[in-house]
């Protein structure tokens, strides 16, 4: 597969069909998801209330849970809107922030893993954590390489069916049976907060818009990377960064493309 095309061709189709993205995700990433999500040409919905996920879920083209900030209230909407949303078949995708930090936010990660999550995407320490491989993190830093969870992530697609991404200085997205790896990004993008974040709510309007969760995953990291290599040529620190990333997001265009490096692995 050419996946720069590929690339290309799910990130016209997102921008065409606009697919209204329902996260439910913490305080620290609200303003900068909702914003990356409008740059790139989706629509975000920060929707989290008990009383109304499952009858949002019901609009929206793809739920992202990212467990950020977690509180009791917060968790039980995590639950209702994850079973509504495989009840109706819509796509979703869990963040599982910090997993391995607390035994209560790896326990609420690995169960929510456990409803049937089309995409996982974390940091290597999130993705050993949830797999139930180490217990290593430093908050919601990751305390390994990405390579170092490749193993756990191929076995954590097979037993739960879905796609997971260990995300790094390289990317390592695999459904348990085919693995690709993204080596596109910047150092700038570990000095601004939510960027992981983003990139799960990326994911969720990628995969809103793609048959295969596994391509579009790949497709939705390689984009937001080459737009963090575009945004660092002439960012003078994180703060310029920041918003220079957001212009590049919604400037990407087929000859930015080019600069996506997705491989079999």
């Amino acid at each position: 597969m050419n996946y720069r095309a590929e690339t290309w061709a799910t990130l016209r189709r997102l921008r065409e069909q606009v697919p209204l993205v329902q996260s439910i995700t913490n305080y620290v990433s609200m303003d900068v998801t909702a914003n990356a999500l409008l740059a790139i040409g989706a629509a975000p919905a920060m929707v989290h209330a008990a009383e109304e996920v499952q009858e949002f879920v019901g609009i929206a083209h793809a739920l992202v849970i990212n467990i950020g900030t977690l509180s009791p209230p917060w968790v039980e909407a995590m639950r209702l809107a994850a079973d509504r949303a495989v009840a109706l078949g819509k796509p979703w995708v869990l963040d599982p922030v910090g997993a391995g930090a607390t035994r209560y936010r790896t326990a609420t990660a690995r169960e929510l893993a456990e409803r049937r999550p089309d995409v996982i995407r974390g940091n290597a320490s999130e993705i050993l954590a949830v797999a139930g491989a180490a217990n290593a993190t430093r908050g919601v830093d990751s305390a390994h390489a990405s390579s170092d969870a490749v193993q756990s992530a191929l076995t954590l697609a097979r037993q739960l069916g879905c796609v997971v991404a260990a995300t790094g200085a390289v990317d390592y997205v695999t459904d348990g049976v085919r693995t690709l790896s993204v080596s596109n990004g910047h150092p700038l993008m570990t000095r601004v907060t939510a960027l992981g974040c983003s990139a799960t709510a990326l994911v969720g309007a990628f995969v809103a818009v793609h048959d295969d969760p596994l391509v579009a995953t790949a497709a939705a990291l390689g984009a937001l990377g080459v737009a963090g290599e575009i945004a660092a040529r002439d960012s003078t620190g994180p703060g310029t960064f920041r918003w220079k990333l957001l212009d590049a997001l919604y400037l990407l265009d087929e000859g930015a493309m080019e600069m996506v490096r997705i491989a079999e692995a």
